[in-house]
């Protein structure tokens, strides 16, 4: 596995410190978070759609 000692951990964080700069990981970090909300929300919204066709389609028999 990669990331077996808390030692690779820390030069991964500090890395991607160095790499994006200070400034900019709280954004990208609430940047990644609205993107998961609204991937979450329509996925929930995909299947509740799934879930209303079936019901639609299962009373005419």
């Amino acid at each position: 596995m990669f990331l077996r000692e808390p030692s690779h951990i820390l030069i991964l964080l500090i890395v991607i410190l160095v790499l994006f700069g200070a400034k900019r990981l709280p954004d990208s970090a609430r940047s990644l978070g609205r993107s998961l909300r609204i991937f979450k929300s329509e996925m929930k919204e995909m299947t509740n759609d799934e879930k209303k066709a079936e019901g639609e389609a299962s009373p005419e028999k």
